[in-house]
This record gives C-alpha cells, sequence and structure tokens, in this order.
C-alpha cells in the first residue's frame, strides 16, 4: 500500500484529488496536511502549517508528496506571507523529504511564473512573473529543483503548472464571471476577442493522480483543458446554457474599464477592505491568456471534456439546488 501524503488538500483541488484516491480502494493510505481542516475529510486530515517544519513532521516515511499549498490571492498582506508559504514552504517540505527518505514530490506551481505571456506558451516559454505569486511559485520550483538535483537517478519531481482552474463549488474569478453572466449584469470590458486557457478541477486532479506513476526524472508540464475560448464565445456559450440570448448588450472600452478598476483600487485603499474590482482583474480580464501543454505525451487522457465541464459546472451552480455542500473560495 502506497502512502499519499496531500499537503494543503482541503481546498478545491485537493478535496478532488482525495475523492478520486479514495475510489481506489486499499490501493493507498491517504493523509492530508493543512492550515485549515477539511469539510470533506475530516478522518485523514490533520492541521498543520506549512511555515512550521516541526507541524509537516507528521508525514509519513517514504510517502509520496503532493503540495497543493499556497498564497495565491492578489491581494495578500502582508506581502511576505508569498515568500513564507510559498518559497519557504517548499524548503521546508525539502527538509522533510529528506529526513524520511522520500523520493517523490508532486507540487502544483502556476502559469504565473510565465506573466502575462505570448499566446502559446510552453513549458519553454520565459519565466516573467509580473506579481509576488508567480514570482514565489517559480523560487519555490528551483528549491524543489535542488532536492531532485541530490540524487536524480532516484527521485521524482513533477511541477504542474495550472491555468486558471473552475469547477462545481469553487469560488473563483471563473465563478464570479458565471455568475455575472448568470445575473443579466455581464459587462463585456474590451473587444472580447481575447482567448482564454482554462482547466477543470476533475481534470487537473485526475493529471495529479496520473504524475504518481512517473519513473525517476524532472517533469513540468502546464495544465489546460482545450479548446481555449474568446471571452465572446466563452460568455456566449454560457448564456446559451443558461436559456439566454447569446447577445452582450453591454460593452465598455478597456481604458474606461481599467479606469474604473482604478477608482475601485483607490476605493479599496482609503476604506481598507478587499473589492471584487480592481485594476489587476480588469487588466487580467481583457489579456490573452492562452498556453500549450505536452500532457499528451504522458499518455494521459483528461476524463471531461471542456463543454461538458462547462454544462456540468453551471447546472450546479446555477439550475440545481447544493446548498448543503461546502464551497472552495480562491482567486
Amino acid at each position: 500500500m502506497k502512502n499519499i501524503c496531500i499537503i494543503g488538500g482541503s481546498g478545491f483541488v485537493g478535496s478532488r484529488l482525495i475523492n478520486r484516491l479514495l475510489k481506489r480502494g486499499n490501493e493507498f493510505q491517504i493523509s492530508n496536511l493543512d492550515k485549515a481542516m477539511s469539510q470533506a475529510h475530516q478522518a485523514i486530515s490533520k492541521l498543520a502549517d506549512i511555515r512550521a517544519v516541526d507541524q509537516l513532521a507528521m508525514v509519513p516515511h517514504g510517502a509520496v508528496i503532493v503540495n497543493l499549498a499556497a498564497e495565491h490571492r492578489d491581494d495578500v498582506r502582508p506581502l511576505t506571507l508569498y515568500d513564507e508559504v510559498n518559497v519557504g514552504g517548499a524548503i521546508n517540505i525539502c527538509k522533510i523529504a529528506r529526513e524520511k527518505n522520500i523520493s517523490t514530490i508532486i507540487f502544483t506551481s502556476s502559469v504565473a511564473v510565465y506573466g502575462f505571456s505570448p499566446v502559446g506558451t510552453d513549458e519553454d516559454g520565459k519565466i516573467s512573473p509580473f506579481n509576488d505569486y508567480g514570482r514565489t511559485k517559480f523560487e519555490a520550483e528551483r528549491v524543489y529543483a535542488q532536492w531532485h538535483s541530490e540524487a536524480p537517478e532516484d527521485r521524482t519531481l513533477v511541477i504542474i503548472r495550472p491555468t486558471v482552474i473552475f469547477g462545481e463549488r469553487n469560488r473563483g474569478n471563473v465563478y464570479n464571471l458565471l455568475k455575472q453572466i448568470a445575473s443579466g449584469k455581464f459587462v463585456m470590458i474590451g473587444s472580447g476577442e481575447n482567448r482564454k486557457s482554462m482547466a477543470y478541477v476533475e481534470n487537473v486532479a485526475a493529471f495529479i493522480e496520473h504524475s504518481m506513476t512517473f519513473a525517476p526524472g524532472i517533469y513540468k508540464f502546464n495544465y489546460i483543458d482545450k479548446p481555449d475560448f474568446t471571452m465572446n464565445q466563452l460568455v456566449a456559450k454560457v448564456k446559451s446554457l443558461l436559456g439566454q440570448s447569446e447577445k452582450i448588450r453591454i460593452r465598455l472600452p478597456f481604458s474606461v474599464g481599467y479606469a474604473i478598476g482604478m477608482c475601485f483600487d483607490l476605493i479599496a485603499f482609503v476604506a481598507n477592505k478587499k473589492l471584487a474590482i480592481s485594476s489587476v482583474r480588469i487588466k487580467k480580464f481583457c489579456a490573452n491568456s492562452v498556453y500549450n501543454s505536452a500532457i499528451d505525451q504522458t499518455g494521459f487522457l483528461p476524463p471531461v471534456n471542456m463543454l461538458e465541464a462547462l454544462e456540468q459546472t453551471i447546472s450546479y451552480e446555477f439550475i440545481e439546488n447544493h446548498d448543503d455542500e461546502p464551497l472552495y473560495f480562491s482567486e
């Protein structure tokens, strides 16, 4: 029986991953360490902060470590949390891995390491993060690479860089977009011809599971579910699934939308509050974020195609009733 220790497994992706692994019966001994208790898997979860190396001593000897823990929101304060959690956490995990004779680490990084990258950026793309999240994710990758280099013939390091992840019960940016469309109050900022790569949570969890079979070596993969939609196509498809007219009624030029975002930045600063609208989010909304991946070279096939993923998410969130289900809040 293989030990799998998920660090940060109480969240959106971790809960899906644990669900998948539990379906395989007695094949795995699964544990979850997180600073927040799991809503779905309390029996196998223990409280631990990745910043405290002594709390990671609960990682089983010889386990496969899957690190999902991260500081990732745009509005994290103090900014030092990015380094403490993302980089310091990687240092702590590698220390424990050395002590516990652990030979496999799977780390979820992010396409944020590329910054505002050219369309079609693959795993060899230029590293150019524009924020502390992307910077510290890449610094963490380097920490893990150093760990791997100490015994490259014996150790397996898998670095997964997902694009924005969506799915049922997540309360992140994609959900906020879907909610605006469902409400009938959606406003398109910019031309809407910019394209977005997205990833469905079940598929991301399935690829993490798949990567547990990799032989010793170092692997880096972007994670994207194709096809990539333009914002116009995505909004039209969502409106159609909701039984609405596909026509987008209100459009604003990017310059106007960005100016509105700057006004919200000022309000948030003066009021010392986190607001749903900001200049950074407007800029990200209007930018192209299209990536390519070499994942198909591993033989992986995502279990859910993108249209089915959108249909399932929209039906779950806006048509069916699931008020008693746990929610996961992310960027």
